[in-house]
């Protein structure tokens, strides 16, 4: 049984329509990357998987109830943490720890002692002290405290410095490897790659992608960077070849997948003297579908 499902979920605001048929579908044990643009959906999915928000059609479902009706039962066994986190501000932030912890029902002492130590947090302090950063810790080893199945992140790292990411990536492997299930929603496309076993891709509301980042990966484009022993005065004329940059003795350039056998023979009449291939990242990946939507709307 999936333990995130939701199937043509949409949500309109009046006239306004959100969500547009967002279907996901998460498993145990797994990081699931959730990202897209500003105002692309990501925080109203999100809503409506924790009850926030009810769906005007579709349904969401968590640990198979559904979230809007069992938004409380559901919640014993959910984490979250917001991108932007309010604190009790005459709370210390070890107090505000505590009292999550005692909501729970949960005693993991030890393991809050070891995230306020791996987080640096100093949890003497007033909350209306701390900075932006803190306040994320604060949510942080408070979610990470709780043993909880299902962690809802989004934009979790906002406001910490790189330190304090590495931290945060170690948290969420160690929750994996637990058998727990993230779903990860970030705009820092690096941490998506190195934490997410699948990945899904909204944009307006809709869900472009969806798939592991191999399955993805076949949709986009190898970075190359060739050295030649004669100028290569044509490969402008070929296809599937974006992006040349030509340098004082080599060109770099990507190749779409189905292209790359007709231009490594091309090239290989050059006399090739140096090739160095890199695999798409994310970004390259999310940008060029960010663009074929952008492109494809200038054309109805």
């Amino acid at each position: 049984m999936s333990v995130v499902k939701t199937v043509n979920v949409t949500k309109r605001f009046g006239k306004f329509s959100a969500l547009n048929g967002v279907n996901i579908e998460m498993n145990k044990g797994e990081v699931f990357g959730f990202i897209g643009p500003n105002g692309a959906g990501k925080s109203t999915t999100i809503r409506i998987l924790l009850g926030i928000l009810k769906a005007t059609e579709g349904e969401a479902k968590i640990f198979g109830m559904d979230a809007w009706k069992d938004a409380v039962e559901i919640h014993k066994r959910v984490a979250y943490v917001p991108g932007d986190v309010n604190l009790w501000s005459n709370l210390t932030g070890g107090e505000v720890i505590d009292l999550f912890m005692k909501l729970r029902g949960v005693d993991q002492g030890g393991r809050r002692e070891e995230l306020i130590d791996m987080f640096g947090l100093d949890p003497t302090k007033k909350c209306r002290t701390y900075s932006k950063g803190n306040r994320q810790k604060v949510a942080l080893i408070a979610a990470f405290s709780s043993d909880a199945d299902l962690y809802i992140l989004d934009e979790p790292t906002s406001g910490l410095d790189p330190l304090m990411e590495k931290v945060f990536q170690k948290c969420v492997m160690d929750a994996k490897r637990e058998g727990k299930t993230i779903l990860l929603s970030s705009h820092i496309l690096s941490e998506v790659e190195k934490l997410c076993d699948r990945v899904g891709i909204i944009r307006q509301g809709q869900m472009i992608e969806t798939g592991t980042l191999t399955e993805l990966r076949h949709l986009t484009r190898t970075n190359l960077l060739v050295e030649t022993k004669l100028p290569i005065d044509s490969l402008h004329e070929l296809v599937g070849i974006h992006n040349i940059k030509r340098t004082d003795h080599a060109l770099s350039f990507q190749v779409d997948a189905d292209a790359m056998d007709k231009v490594m023979m091309e090239i290989s009449q050059y006399g090739i003297m140096k090739l160095e291939s890199s695999p798409p990242t994310l970004e390259d990946l999310f940008m060029r579908h960010y663009e074929g939507a952008e492109n494809a709307s200038r054309r109805v």
